[in-house]
């Protein structure tokens, strides 16, 4: 098979049709053959009988559907998990990814030779406040923090060679950042094109303001598990034993200090009274801390189960 078409949606019911209908066309007149997965996250229309009329229809089209609302990582992890095609497009069910873009998204991976191909919405009908400006900041920082030189990390429009949908494995709220889990799995071609953004022309966003501070702390996580997630004790004990020794530097320094005034005869403050004491000592506190956390940490990753999982590309 060609294609498959990955398509999360949460309560979709008036633009499923319409996409679905303009995705047949686009897939017939380049003579794809293609499946399409609908991925219902717990939708409380009628975007399920919508989806049940539309596979009693058409025999490439699946659906799974949720007992309740898991979130769009949740939705893609299942539709990557189903996906049998050669290249793997998702995009979002809202009309405001053209199904026009997958010839060209197809082309890159087949002909182009890249692992990973994701849109760039250059031209947005977004509202600028919300979503535009912070949009812009996410995408600068996960750029310089992660090297993955893309304009538009959270578009929804991305094609995938299958074999790295099946590699990776997206949770919580990450599939904002999936160019950067794909590229700490190993998939270094990672490239990008510009794409229409529609308008979109039923109902409304699914996106809070919630999403601006998730978005950083999936990206500090993310980043911690990919260079320390089999490794904790080479972050936590790296920085618990430089707190430590700089806490004992300081007390060492401060006694040392004490006993030299008091070899001179110079009036000095008690060293229990002096408020450095006690930024050392809690230093050393933090330090130790840090330091049997890493420890901890080290331990339930030498327990955990995919400990020696390893992504092996060829064997001879």
């Amino acid at each position: 098979m060609d294609i498959s078409i990955v398509i999360p949606l949460y309560n979709e019911e008036e633009s499923i049709p319409h996409l679905i209908e303009w995705i047949e066309r686009v897939v017939s007149e380049h003579g794809y053959s293609c499946e399409i997965i609908l991925i219902n996250d717990g939708s409380s229309d009628s975007s399920w009988e919508v989806i049940e009329n539309l596979v009693g229809k058409h025999s490439n089209i699946r659906g799974i559907s949720f007992q309740r609302n898991y979130g769009k990582s949740a939705a893609l992890h299942c539709g990557f998990q189903a996906a049998r095609g050669d290249v793997v497009i998702t995009m979002d069910a809202d009309l405001q990814d053209s199904p026009d873009e997958i010839p060209e998204l197809y082309k890159m991976i087949k002909e182009g030779g890249f692992d990973l191909v994701s849109g760039w919405k250059k031209k947005r009908y977004d509202n600028t406040l919300t979503k535009n400006i912070p949009s812009k900041i996410y995408n600068a920082t996960a750029r310089r923090i992660s090297g993955v030189k893309l304009h538009d990390m959270n578009c929804g429009l991305k094609a995938y060679r299958q074999d790295v949908v099946k590699s990776i494995e997206v949770y919580g709220e990450m599939h904002r950042y999936i160019p950067i889990i794909a590229k700490w799995a190993g998939f270094y071609n990672i490239g990008e094109k510009v794409v229409e953004h529609r308008a979109r022309q039923y109902g409304s966003t699914k996106f809070g303001l919630n999403r601006f501070i998730h978005g950083y702390l999936d990206l500090l996580s993310i980043m911690f598990i990919s260079k320390f997630g089999k490794s904790p004790m080479y972050f936590f004990g790296t920085v618990g034993t430089l707190m430590f020794f700089l806490g004992l530097t300081s007390t060492i320094w401060l006694g040392i200090y004490k006993i030299y005034c008091l070899s001179r005869g110079i009036s000095a403050i008690l060293v229990t009274n002096n408020p450095y004491f006690y930024i050392a000592l809690t230093a050393m506190i933090l330090g130790t801390q840090l330091f049997l956390a890493g420890f901890l940490a080290e331990l339930i990753a030498r327990s955990s189960s995919d400990r020696n999982n390893y992504l092996i590309n060829k064997t001879i």
